[in-house]
């Protein structure tokens, strides 16, 4: 057998890399959802206050969110295919970090690792993605396949969760993460491609370390405003700190030779909507699903494992949404399949307002049903549009940017959402437990608990033979508070839907188009494919990039 015969062809190499990227990103979404469904268990077992049950999902979305661009310089400078095995390495360490955890600090370092290593899987595997499949028409249909990877991720955490939850210790549902991500690792090493971005791009310390200063410090104040109130000292200080950072990192790089983020990509309308859309929609939605989860378990008194299955119909309408998507984007202008998945989902939240006790499965289902048809017509095209926005060699900064946004959106969506919840919720508490029969001092009992501890410590309360009674007056307080933040996340929909419609305009064709296509391919022996790539998907035309 001959090297030709025994060599890996250019086709498998990017058959391989679209299959690693698509593993990444299911590795890097999987402790979303399975640890989310598993906190009432993780605190019967830990015994923690609901503050620090808080920081189990956040300790994982922090650094997520703030490291995400900084992992997209790294492998744009060093390669993303080393960029790509590190982060499967601190997933699969992180893992096994909260998989042997026996208190509550431990798991959040736990936690923290594996969101470190997610932070470097979301942008190197979609720009891998953008490297190995530069034409932006076949590009999108496998944006849509990494879209439905992680959608995919989303969709079956709750099922594993609920599957080990109801058989075995909580701690087994970080079991998984570990031999997927070493098996991914050992079969990227001889198959995957790996790429960095030209023109000399260098790491951008005084950007990377204000961004993450910025984002760390100001989703910690607003989590912790949330929990506690935005008037507390250590709030202030972290909003206060939070702001200065950010005008430090906007100075840094503006100043900067080779920045982590070309501020001057914000002057494409494209980049900019799909930047705003992906915050302002996963800060209604991850806000959404973490209120729903306290509906199906406080509300309606379900498992795990049913709440999961309930969960799943969402993630799993957006991909069967989703997978035509791709195909569909050089047919159909990405601002109205952007716009009319947003509006899909603003009326699915609207309409699930009317939620009660009582409401049935099916009646709920339509709805969760049309929330995921429609977050399936949003994911893919804004995922491709950012990266489509930009110069190609800045696929890295563009999907990390886009990354960053998502995440900080899902970040601030619990505590938002909850926040909202919380305080309307015990607002409407004392009423209702006058309506239920429960007045005197032990009302004014429990709504002193439910402000200090939450509503679920209630539930931790000796209630004795008004216990019923209690309980029905709680799950009428979280409605209320639920449908606040239903109207709230619709609003938000509704907001990103009218970003979407007024930036996302196809731009017009430009007579000094071509010349400088010419003259780029002169200057760097070959076309720059993202200007028609830009057109294609009807977005605003992609700026040059910087030079020193």
């Amino acid at each position: 057998m001959n090297a030709t015969t025994t060599a890996i062809r250019p086709t498998d190499r990017r058959a391989a890399t679209i299959v690693m990227a698509c593993l990444g990103v299911f590795v890097a979404y999987l402790p979303i959802t399975t640890v989310a469904v598993s906190l009432p268990a993780i605190q019967r077992a830990l015994h923690t206050s609901t503050a620090q049950l808080s920081w189990v999902q956040d300790a994982f979305v922090l650094p997520m969110a703030a490291f995400i661009m900084t992992a997209g310089v790294f492998g744009d400078v060093h390669g993303r295919k080393k960029v790509f095995q590190a982060g499967l390495f601190c997933c699969a360490a992180g893992a096994a970090v909260a998989l042997c955890a026996q208190n509550i600090q431990v798991l959040w370092a736990g936690q923290a690792l594996a969101g470190l290593g997610s932070a470097a899987l979301l942008p190197t595997t979609l720009a891998l993605i953008s490297h190995a499949v530069p034409d932006f028409r076949e590009r999108g249909k496998f944006i849509g396949m990494w879209a439905m990877a992680m959608l995919a991720a989303l969709a079956v955490g709750p099922v594993i969760a609920g599957v080990i939850l109801d058989h075995f210790s909580w701690r087994w549902i970080y079991l998984l993460s570990v031999p997927l991500a070493l098996v991914a690792m050992a079969v990227a090493a001889p198959l995957l491609t790996d790429s960095r971005a030209p023109h000399g791009r260098k790491l951008d310390w005084p950007g990377q370390i204000t961004a993450a200063v910025a984002v760390t410090a100001l989703v910690y104040g607003v989590i912790e405003g949330g929990a506690d109130s935005f008037t507390a000292s250590k709030v202030i200080a972290a909003l206060a700190l939070g702001v200065v950072a950010l005008i430090a990192f906007v100075v840094a790089e503006k100043r900067s030779d080779s920045p982590m983020l070309d501020l001057a990509v914000f002057r494409s309308a494209a980049f900019t909507a799909t930047a705003l859309v992906a915050l302002i929609t996963f800060l209604g939605l991850i806000g959404f699903f973490f209120v729903l989860s306290l509906y199906f378990g406080m509300v309606q008194q379900l498992g795990t494992l049913e709440a999961g299955a309930r969960l799943l119909l969402v993630p799993v309408a957006a991909i069967v949404a989703g997978a035509p998507a791709g195909r569909l984007m050089h047919r159909v202008p990405t601002r109205w399949m952007i716009s009319v998945g947003l509006l899909l989902i603003a009326g699915a939240l609207l309409a699930m307002t009317s939620l009660d006790t009582d409401t049935s499965y099916g009646s709920i289902a339509w709805r969760l049903i049309v929330l995921g048809v429609g977050l399936g017509l949003v994911t893919t095209p804004m995922t491709a549009t950012a990266v489509a926005a930009v110069p190609h060699h800045l696929a890295g900064m563009a999907s990390a940017a886009n990354n960053a946004f998502r995440q900080v959106g899902g970040a601030l969506g619990p505590a938002v959402l909850g926040a909202l919840l919380s305080t309307r919720a015990v607002d409407s508490l004392p009423g209702h437990l006058a309506d239920a029969g429960v007045t005197g001092t032990q009302a004014h009992t429990i709504v002193a608990t439910a402000k200090e501890g939450g509503l679920g410590a209630v539930a931790g309360m000796n209630l004795g033979s008004t216990a019923n009674q209690v309980y029905g007056a709680l799950g009428d307080s979280l409605l209320d508070g639920m449908r606040l933040c239903l109207i709230v996340a619709a609003s938000l929909a509704l907001i990103a839907a009218a970003c979407a419609v007024v930036l996302l305009r196809r731009p017009k064709q430009q007579a000094g188009t071509g010349a400088a296509r010419t003259a780029d391919v002169a200057q760097h022996g070959n076309p720059d494919a993202s200007a028609e790539n830009a057109q294609a998907a009807g977005t605003a035309q992609p700026l040059e990039p910087r030079r020193s």
